[in-house]
């Protein structure tokens, strides 16, 4: 319906959604989902499956998802492919209308679903333009807004689009993070029997800092062979020396690393001077770099999709991964002590460091996919090799 090019005081006829920029452009269709109004940064994601992980990955709080792959929502929705029951994304733009659900496993319509969680939907859009806009301008601010008459006042979304002070600065992980201490008790998916449980057997223990994580991230350390306690992104150092772990997990999220880490990072530095055996993804694996002494910084449009090529510096494989984070651990800072160990094919951003004389490692992309491919499963085994028979 729309091209993000234009700009109008006044909706097309039909349009009952909106994507008002900071700059005042504002960028028309068809809303569905929520109705009201929600502020965030713009990104894209390039997947062609998996819009409801997405939509519910924490890593997406504050952000509007614009989705290149054009048929959004015709899978339905369904219980066991949400992610986490705390904030994602806070809107989506799609090229096509949402269809009736065409799929075994759905128990309901993407549309009713986003209506349910609180987000808006925007359909109609040239998302192939946006998607350039992006490319070319960054990850604008801006509020999606969807109203079934068609009424909006432009002039005080523009404005609420630009006092929006941005992901810069925000700490966002204490507000997706759980509130208290969770012994993990989700297993490994399977088609007709759904998720198995944990078993709380005499295993290695990991704690996993939750800075706003996937639940598959869980899962996959139990598929892996470790015995999982989750703890809020705030808890400190001495509290997780008292559960006695084997290894310390640090999980995904949202934000600016930089102000998460300035509670988060105090802990992982004296976990690396106790010799902790640590693994960081993403968020998890930007705060091991703060620790070690490394930089992070604002990307110009972020890293998000499944199709992700990332290169093995130590023998040249090439993996295929999943991504979604707007910042990175900035290669140019990494000290003597930290070794870069994986880098983008994209474009040479950082996307894997491990700290020399330590057992700790962080990968910038999500080997536990969901959606995505499963080319770097080995991470979650080698640090569980790491861990060996100890027992918390």
């Amino acid at each position: 319906m729309a091209d993000p090019a234009s700009s109008h005081a006044s909706p097309p006829k039909g349009a009952t959604g909106v994507l008002v920029l900071a700059d005042g452009t504002a960028i028309w269709g068809r809303g569905f989902g929520a109705v009201g109004s929600a502020v965030g940064e713009v990104c894209f994601n390039t997947a062609m499956t998996g819009y409801q992980e997405v939509m519910t990955d924490p890593s997406y709080a504050a952000q509007i998802v614009t989705f290149t792959f054009p048929h959004i929502g015709n899978v339905g929705v369904n219980d066991e492919d949400v992610e986490a029951h705390v904030d994602g994304a806070v809107g989506c733009v799609v090229r096509e209308d949402v269809t009736v659900p065409s799929n075994f496993r759905a128990r309901g319509e993407f549309g009713a679903w986003l209506a349910a969680q609180g987000k808006i939907g925007l359909a109609g859009v040239d998302t192939r333009a946006l998607t350039r806009r992006i490319r070319t301008g960054g990850a604008p601010n801006a509020v999606i807004a969807h109203d079934p008459k068609g009424k909006f006042d432009i002039a005080a979304l523009v404005k609420r689009a630009r006092d929006w002070p941005g992901l810069e600065g925000m700490d966002l992980a204490r507000v997706v993070s759980r509130t208290g201490t969770e012994n993990w008790e989700g297993g490994v998916w399977s088609l007709g029997k759904g998720y198995a449980r944990s078993p709380r057997d005499a295993r290695p223990h990991v704690v996993a800092m939750d800075f706003g994580a996937k639940d598959n991230i869980f899962r996959s350390l139990v598929k892996a062979g470790a015995r999982v306690t989750a703890v809020p992104a705030q808890t400190s150092l001495e509290a997780i020396l008292a559960l006695e772990p084997a290894g310390v997990f640090l999980s995904n999220g949202p934000g600016d690393p930089a102000a998460t880490g300035a509670y988060a990072v105090p802990v992982i530095q004296g976990l690396l001077e106790r010799d902790m055996p640590i693994f960081g993804i993403c968020l998890g694996h930007q705060m091991l770099g703060l620790a070690a002494g490394a930089s992070t910084v604002k990307m110009h449009q972020g890293h998000r999709g499944a199709n992700h090529p990332v290169k093995r510096l130590d023998d040249g494989v090439v993996e295929i991964t999943s991504m979604n984070h707007g910042f990175a651990v900035d290669n140019a800072s990494l000290p003597e002590g930290v070794e870069e160990t994986h880098v983008s094919l994209f474009d040479g951003s950082n996307c894997g460091i491990a700290v020399k004389g330590k057992k700790a490692f962080g990968v910038q992309y999500h080997p536990e996919a969901s959606p995505g491919p499963q080319d770097s499963f080995y991470l979650f085994e080698r640090f569980l090799g790491m861990l060996g028979s100890l027992n918390g």
